[in-house]
């Protein structure tokens, strides 16, 4: 091959032309570890696509230049600085008229695809003829804007579409997942999939030979048929709106209502930039955006350089214990788990067993993560271990048993953590000759499902022990937060006011369905009640009972008494719902009373106590209470998090609705100081 050229108005760009005319044309976004697809980048390829056809090639192949990935999509930034709709209409033009330039080159056009490829980066190779695929785990290719509350606009609901079955096509638009190389071959979304070794070699051999292009297959035609549209478009509708309300997160509507309507048309292209305009232009997108952002700093809050554990040692084989050392298993680390009798261990097991089966598919895979799971009754791993968590029941006297029985033979550098949800280190480590070093690794239920850990710590934790417990949550695939140790930390302490909130509106007559409808309808991912159901009402107690002593709000006598009476919940069989094989029985034809002042109780009492964290310092500042409870409890994302849902509900107008509201219902609607700061 000739020498890279890169002039200083194609900076982000490599050029060069091998012996057989193919031009190979790299990205490489200048100052950036990472290739995006920013204003000037696009403007860039636009100009060279123009050379491109004056001087035409053999052929034409995009690569990256960079070890990280292909393309990481569009530059969200640019995104927020959009202020009106044609502006938005505009910005998605221009990146349109640079695809349809490759779309329409009379070279063949390949793309070579190595590690993330997604959003506008997956555009831009579905505008090419053909897609190479490396064939290795980090090669992920996805369409992911509905999880910023968009779709894909410069061209990719239209080429997908046509070249994808639209079950699957508009499936993976609407999910924002990410598929694996093989994955997306036998989907039809790349043409090859290819070793390192031979990825070069394919693509010249495809430049040079232009095999015949990849057409929708059969069945995806017919599905595309102008009278089975509206049908399937009507069927996937009732399933995105189990899981996302239209008014909440339109961008999957929009998806299938564009497919509907114009798939097939020379309008398709245009009608997609409209829809994407006209989605960009309002909050729930810049509050998505947002949501990315907060993400993206709890993950740089861990540098897993700084921690490289590989065995990690689990006392306590109860749901939450079993569930982290499973976990751990999964990630690639030895775990031991201890418990006092083999007996407890069963359970814990069988759920490892589960989890494993819905992560992995090949039996070698699964027999891999069992294997690194051992039963260690005996607490042997302790001296070996890196890492070790305390995972057992909410008991002071217990858990400071298991301290001194650990400390002594512990390695000196290894992390000692508990999970509890609502002790504070200050109490719990009185037993240890250091103090110091017990920190918090506070997980929520589901383990594989919610994606925070609250790294828990006092005024004596060392900096170094913060970031090597945020470094082992980023090996585990968490995202960790710091919070101080107080009652309830951060999230349990914002959660449970509501929780109570919940119980006593269901203690006042109303029921457990309307309760549940009013939060839903909010956008909660999950009723406050049948929340409490799965977390485990006894759990609930115990919590609840901790942070009363200290925050002076009284249990509701109706949680005692189910948790008394051995209906814990989910886990029962029954607690305020009834269960059937584990799924929740609800009355469909209950009276659902004044739904807005249901949830107006519900939210007002989170957000005040978000409020009071905030003043207290709990975090280190307003985006990461934010992050934290949207993370930790699964808050409306489309809401930015409550305090930036306050501020845009208007702090005034929520501090005068809890004057009226502490009026009406008690002292428990008392305005927390902290709004004065929001």
């Amino acid at each position: 091959m000739s020498a890279n050229n890169k002039s200083d108005s194609m900076n982000h760009w490599n050029t060069h032309t091998d012996d057989k005319g193919i031009l190979w044309l790299e990205l490489d976004k200048k100052d950036s570890k990472t290739n995006m697809l920013s204003r000037e980048v696009l403007l860039q390829l636009d100009k060279q696509l123009d050379t491109i056809r004056k001087e035409l090639p053999t052929a034409v192949v995009f690569k990256s230049a960079k070890d990280s990935g292909f393309i990481a999509g569009a530059d969200i930034n640019e995104f927020l600085e959009v202020s009106n709709q044609q502006e938005a209409l505009d910005l998605i033009k221009r990146g349109q008229g640079v695809f349809d330039k490759i779309e329409k080159l009379p070279c063949p056009t390949i793309a070579v695809i190595e590690g993330f490829c997604m959003g506008g980066g997956t555009e831009l190779v579905l505008a090419c003829d053909y897609r190479i695929a490396l064939d290795d785990k980090s090669t992920l290719i996805g369409l992911p804007e509905v999880k910023l509350g968009i779709h894909p606009g410069f061209g990719g609901v239209v080429r997908l579409t046509r070249l994808v079955n639209p079950l699957q096509s508009l499936e993976i638009m609407m999910s924002g997942r990410a598929l694996k190389a093989r994955q997306a071959k036998k989907m039809g979304v790349v043409d090859y999939v290819q070793p390192y070794r031979q990825l070069v070699r394919a693509a010249t051999q495809i430049a040079l030979s232009t095999p015949e292009k990849r057409q929708m297959p059969w069945l995806g035609k017919v599905l595309s048929l102008p009278f089975v549209r509206p049908l399937l478009t009507y069927v996937m509708k009732k399933q995105v709106a189990k899981k996302a309300s239209i008014d909440h997160y339109p961008a999957p509507y929009a998806i299938l209502d564009l497919w509907k309507n114009y798939y097939g048309s020379p309008q398709m292209m245009h009608q997609e930039a409209l829809s994407v305009a006209g989605l960009v232009h309002g909050n729930t997108v810049r509050n998505l955006i947002r949501v990315f952002f907060l993400q993206t700093r709890l993950k740089g809050l861990g540098d897993k350089k700084a921690f490289q554990p590989r065995h990690v040692h689990v006392i306590g084989a109860g749901i939450m214990g079993g569930d982290i050392a499973a976990w751990c298993a999964l990630k690639g680390f030895k775990v031991t788990l201890q418990e006092r009798e083999p007996k407890y261990l069963t359970n814990a097991f069988a759920r490892a067993h589960k989890l494993v089966n819905r992560k992995l598919k090949t039996r070698h895979e699964r027999n891999r993560v069992i294997d690194r799971l051992i039963p260690d009754c005996a607490g042997d791993g302790v001296p070996r271990a890196d890492v070790i968590i305390e995972a057992i029941f909410e008991d002071i006297e217990a858990k400071q048993a298991i301290y001194k029985d650990v400390e002594p033979r512990m390695k000196k550098a290894a992390i000692l953590a508990t999970n509890t949800s609502s002790i504070p280190l200050q109490t719990l480590s009185k037993v240890l000759d250091k103090p110091e070093r017990l920190i918090g690794l506070h997980f929520f239920n589901p383990v594989a499902m919610m994606p925070l850990v609250e790294i828990v710590k006092t005024d004596k934790t060392p900096d170094d022990l913060i970031k090597q417990a945020a470094a082992f949550c980023r090996h585990i695939s968490k995202l960790p937060l710091p919070v101080k140790s107080s009652p309830g930390f951060l999230v349990n302490r914002i959660l449970v006011p509501y929780l109570i909130e919940a119980v006593t509106l269901y203690d006042e007559g109303i029921s457990a369905e309307a309760i549940d409808k009013a939060a839903v309808d909010f956008g909660m991912p999950m009723g406050p009640v049948e929340l409490a159901d799965t977390v485990g009402l006894d759990i609930c107690q115990s919590v609840a009972n901790n942070l009363s002593e200290t925050y002076d709000f009284k249990v509701p006598e109706i949680l005692n008494k189910l948790v008394s009476s051995g209906k814990l919940g989910k886990k029962s069989g029954s607690g305020f719902y009834q269960y059937k094989k584990g799924k929740v029985i609800k009355d469909k034809d209950v009276a659902l009373g004044n739904q807005e002042e249901i949830q107006n109780r519900l939210i007002y009492r989170l957000l005040n106590e978000a409020a009071a964290c905030l003043r207290e310092g709990i975090v280190d500042d307003r985006d990461l209470l934010d992050a934290g409870v949207i993370f930790g409890t699964g808050f409306a994302p489309f809401t930015g998090g409550p305090l930036n849902y306050s501020s845009e509900t208007g702090t005034e107008k929520l501090h005068s609705n809890l004057k009226l509201y502490q009026q009406r219902f008690g002292q428990r609607f008392v305005p927390d100081e902290g709004w004065s700061s929001i």
